[in-house]
Order: C-alpha cells, then sequence, then structure tokens
C-alpha cells in the first residue's frame, strides 16, 4: 500500500516533502494532520518512512465508493464518530506502548477546508501513553482532482514539524477536560504553522480569516452519532420518495 502511494501521489499530483529529515527513527509516535480530504491518508502513507496504525472514522461519506475499500486492506481502528470509541483508543494505546507509530487526524472528519479544532481523542491518547507527536501540514491535496480534469498535475506538498510533547494531565471532571481541550488547541497551532495562512481558519491570526471561518469549528456529530445520523439521512430520504421523473 505505500508503493502504491507513491506511485499513485507521483503519477497525480506534484508531489514535493519538506523537512523530512524531523522524522523520527522510531516509535513510540502519534502522528497528527489538518484534514480537508480523503486524500490526506494517501499522503500520510506515502510520506511517512515507517508503517502506522490509523485511528479513522467508521464512514467515509465523502469518498468515492471505489475508494472505500482502501482502509481496510491497510487495515485501521474505526471510530464511530459521537462515541467515545473506547475500542479504538485503547487498541492505539497498546499499540503506542509497544513502541509503534499511529496516525491520527484531530478534527475527526473532512467536513471543512480549513483548521478547526481538535476533538478530545488524540489530547487523551497523547497523555495516557507519553507518547511525542509529530505534526504534518498537508496542502494542495483538494486540487488534485481539479487540475487533473484541466490537464495538469496539481502540487501537493506535506510539511514536516519537529516532534513535540510528551503531555500529562491531573485532576478530574470539567478540569481534566479543560487540560484535555488545550492540549487540542496546543497540537492544532503545530499543524496550523505548517499550512498556508488562509487554511489556518480558526487558528489563524488575521480576525477576517477567522471569522471566513465561523461555523466551520461546530462538530457535526456533536449531538448524535453519525451512526444515528445516517438513520435519520435514511429516513427522510424514505419520506421524500423517489426523485422526479
Amino acid at each position: 500500500m505505500q508503493r502504491l502511494s507513491h506511485l499513485a501521489l507521483t503519477l497525480l499530483a506534484d508531489f514535493h516533502l519538506i523537512e523530512g529529515e524531523n522524522f523520527p527513527t522510531c516509535g513510540p509516535l502519534i502522528v497528527v494532520a489538518n484534514h480537508f480530504t480523503y486524500l490526506d491518508t494517501v499522503a500520510v502513507v506515502r510520506s511517512v518512512p515507517w508503517p502506522l496504525e490509523f485511528l479513522g472514522g467508521l464512514r467515509t461519506p465523502g469518498a468515492p465508493a471505489s475508494t472505500r475499500i482502501i482502509p481496510w486492506l491497510w487495515g485501521y481502528y474505526p471510530v464511530v464518530r459521537g462515541t467515545g470509541s473506547r475500542y479504538a483508543l485503547t487498541a492505539a494505546e497498546a499499540v503506542l506502548r509497544q513502541g509503534g507509530v499511529v496516525g491520527i487526524f484531530p478534527e475527526a472528519g473532512n467536513w471543512a477546508t480549513v483548521l478547526r479544532p481538535a476533538r478530545p481523542g488524540t489530547a487523551y491518547l497523547a497523555a495516557r501513553t507519553g507518547a511525542p507527536l509529530l505534526p504534518l501540514g498537508l496542502d494542495g491535496l483538494l486540487d488534485v482532482f481539479p487540475s487533473l480534469k484541466r490537464g495538469r498535475r496539481a502540487r501537493v506538498t506535506v510539511r514536516v514539524g519537529r516532534p513535540f510533547g510528551p503531555f500529562t494531565v491531573n485532576g478530574r471532571g470539567r478540569q481534566r477536560r479543560d487540560q484535555l481541550e488545550e492540549i487540542g488547541h496546543h497540537i492544532m497551532r503545530h499543524i496550523a504553522g505548517l499550512i498556508p495562512p488562509e487554511r489556518r481558519g480558526y487558528y489563524s491570526d488575521d480576525p477576517a480569516i477567522r471569522e471566513a471561518a465561523r461555523g466551520t469549528e461546530i462538530y457535526p456529530w456533536a449531538s448524535r452519532t453519525e451512526e444515528e445520523f445516517e438513520a435519520g439521512e435514511h429516513w427522510r430520504a424514505r419520506r421524500r420518495g423517489p426523485p422526479p421523473g
């Protein structure tokens, strides 16, 4: 799969890996990156020099149906968005305690094309294991297929930041949640520094960019799990009936 990702991004894009010397030689390590498109996973696999285990959404509604088998071929720990997904977090913790590498997109979905706050899972995993984090900034993947339609390859850049952490939390209840939230912001600020300013959204220093990103920070599965959301969509589709004609 890593070889296929090399071939795919060589053929489909003008790929550039920047600051690749920042890759540690081994784990334990949590690789974190921004998440704007289903192609982000391919870029991470293409970039890293070692095998890694992914945590990812159980469903990938933004990906073409023809590509949805790829995560299962690679193997990953599925997360049901809107739940604690204790199984996936426990499995990832076990990987890290064995010195492995875990890949995770802290935003927990690609419903927007600017940076948003992290969900608590990444901070929880980092604090539980004491594993350092390695940030990646992904840029240009949104342009891959639109550029191919125009007969050219988009420039895709993966910028590798420096490892940071480890993190710890103490206390209970609200105090603990606040600490995890601040770790999440710290993680996203590291990623923000690796992507173009216009994509930094919630973490931009420019008030106009932050204002334009208003609303993207709302988590789509904050009140319902993705399974409940999908069931509701199917119910509404049945109520509407088939399309005219």
